[in-house]
């Protein structure tokens, strides 16, 4: 097996093509073929399925594909240790967004490291999927690193995870909406809500969704928010109700936040990476500059992890 090898594996399992992986790599078809076949003779199993319409991972590619991230990642730390002593970082950095994410000012942070690191191809995408796009992509290799909004406890374990905020969610109702009067107001009491929530996928509807169905009540999401501040303008409007981030809604026309008395709804914000892979200089330096670019609207706590950065 050679490094040669893995690197085309890798490009044709991101690329699920082998004329884009070669194009990527800036070499000819034949050549990416020939590596792959080699590779698939000497582990001696079926690394892609390959049709005319689509090329795609095996059980076998899938099981090799984060081994060869890790072993890539592994290379690119032996560069970025001589790189530090000559030229300077070098490498690429692909980034998993969350639509609507407006806990960090993403363009001064991107601007700030495209400036400081100029050698690092930084590309950032949103998941249209949410929380659960960014953990296919990271198990996939299509991103390096992404964000999770998700409960506190709930990231999957192949993930390394830092805690950056930890958001407490409210019942936001319209103020012409009955319980709006309420001081608080019980799980149970909400059965017959219409409510504005996230796709399935995004981690705060999988809390919202678990809190209900634990207590036996059967939820009815009317409408499917493309982001925290498109929820915020459909409750606004009395299209339903929303359980949303209490900075998002305080202080807002229109909106009452009232209590839920016997349930807590908090998730926290994640940046994080395949536990396999060793983050490089290039993923550190991004950690770094994220966090300094991290808005704390009022209600929002630290993260553990930002926490032990800034002690």
């Amino acid at each position: 097996m050679e490094l040669r090898q893995l690197e085309y594996f890798v490009a044709v399992a991101h690329e699920r093509s082998f004329t884009l992986a070669a194009r990527r790599l800036h070499v000819v078809q034949s050549a990416v073929s020939a590596a792959i076949a080699s590779l698939e003779r000497d582990l001696k199993v079926t690394l892609f399925e390959r049709s005319a319409q689509r090329v795609v991972l095996t059980e076998a590619g899938t099981a090799l594909l984060p081994e060869a991230l890790a072993v890539m990642d592994a290379v690119q730390g032996a560069r970025d240790v001589v790189d530090e002593l000559g030229a300077g970082m070098r490498g690429s950095v692909r980034v998993g967004l969350l639509p609507g994410l407006g806990l960090i000012d993403l363009p001064a942070a991107a601007g700030e490291f495209r400036r400081r690191h100029q050698n690092v191809e930084l590309q950032l995408r949103v998941e249209p999927e949410g929380s659960a796009g960014v953990v296919v992509g990271l198990r996939n290799g299509d991103i390096d690193v992404g964000f999770l909004g998700v409960a506190e406890g709930s990231v999957p374990r192949e993930l390394t995870a830092w805690e950056l905020l930890r958001v407490p969610q409210v019942l936001a109702v319209p103020t012409s909406h009955r319980l709006a009067r309420r001081r608080s107001i019980t799980l149970v009491e909400l059965a017959d809500e219409a409510f504005v929530d996230f796709p399935p996928g995004f981690g705060t509807r999988t809390l919202i969704d678990q809190k209900f169905e634990a207590a036996g009540i059967e939820r009815q999401v009317v409408v499917e928010a493309l982001g925290i501040d498109n929820g915020v303008q459909f409750v606004q409007h009395g299209v339903g109700l929303g359980i949303l981030p209490g900075y998002a809604v305080a202080g807002m026309e229109g909106i009452r936040a009232v209590p839920i008395s016997d349930h807590t709804f908090q998730w926290s914000l994640y940046m994080a990476t395949l536990r396999k892979r060793k983050p490089t200089a290039a993923l550190r330096a991004l950690l770094g500059l994220v966090t300094a670019h991290l808005r704390h609207p009022e209600g929002t706590e630290p993260g553990r992890d930002l926490m032990d950065h800034q002690n």
